[in-house]
């Protein structure tokens, strides 16, 4: 378990969040898997939804209109900065698009939306009062993001000149064109994937959760749908589709004494 009540250094995943054309079905769906609650809010940019795991803000939920739900639809991640602004005019300088401008987002931060030179988009998240999720690394919250994308030579060169992480190897998952990405310090924040067959360059996300194949049948039963549970080198996975056809993974990994 990970509680967290300070900006996460450069680089860092540190929040998430999603558009979704029925609030109230997206809320009774994450709600049956995670257990979330919920509280509304609003911004200049319209209302939005902070999502509650023991009263600590985990993610959000933004209403869209159908239009803007069509087609492939993933929980958007947030790398952190101590300034947004800064950070968006270095990711155009080093090949990247500003598809969002920086913005505050009420008290809560400032934040941007952007895209890397394979397309793949994320989010900035500069916290004031909200650092970014509240709680990681525990069931039913955030524990991890990777990049998977068709042609992944350009995205490594784009995050270590972006973000400073350094790049490593895997041995741990062999035949997998995989590399770690590390902040300066040496903290793993996540990988990219090269996946010559994947469509498109995507952030994906998982949550941890504290059995697998229970959240499987929950997922199925709350209108979702869900691939088969297997076990991976890091712990028992399954992919998870809401009822929107928004992707996501979840894991259940090993306890410490296993």
């Amino acid at each position: 378990m990970s509680k967290v009540s300070t900006n996460q250094p450069l680089g860092t995943p540190t929040w998430i969040d999603l558009g979704v054309p029925d609030l109230g079905r997206a809320k009774a769906f994450y709600r049956a898997l995670f257990g979330w609650q919920y509280e509304e809010r609003s911004a200049a940019t319209g209302p939005f939804t902070l999502c509650l795991l023991r009263g600590r803000r985990v993610a959000v939920l933004r209403p869209v209109s159908a239009a803007d739900a069509e087609g492939e639809s993933w929980w958007h991640v947030h790398l952190a900065t101590d300034d947004c602004d800064r950070t968006a005019k270095q990711i155009v300088v080093s090949g990247g698009t500003v598809l969002v401008p920086p913005a505050d987002v009420a008290d809560l931060g400032r934040t941007a939306v952007v895209a890397d030179p394979t397309g793949a988009r994320f989010g900035l998240w500069q916290g004031r009062t909200l650092a970014g999720c509240e709680l990681v690394n525990e069931p039913c919250a955030l524990v991890r993001n990777d990049l998977a994308c068709p042609d992944p030579g350009p995205a490594r060169r784009f995050y270590a000149t972006v973000f400073d992480f350094t790049l490593d190897g895997n041995d741990e998952l062999p035949g997998f064109d995989f590399t770690f990405l590390r902040r300066p310090d040496g903290h793993e924040i996540g990988g990219i994937f090269g996946d010559p067959a994947a469509p498109a360059s995507r952030w994906q996300t998982v949550f941890e959760v504290a059995d697998t194949d229970e959240l499987v049948a929950l997922a199925v039963a709350a209108g979702g749908t869900a691939g088969t549970p297997e076990d991976a080198p890091y712990g028992r996975m399954a992919a998870i589709t809401d009822p929107f056809g928004t992707s996501f993974s979840v894991i259940t990994r090993p306890s410490p004494a296993s």
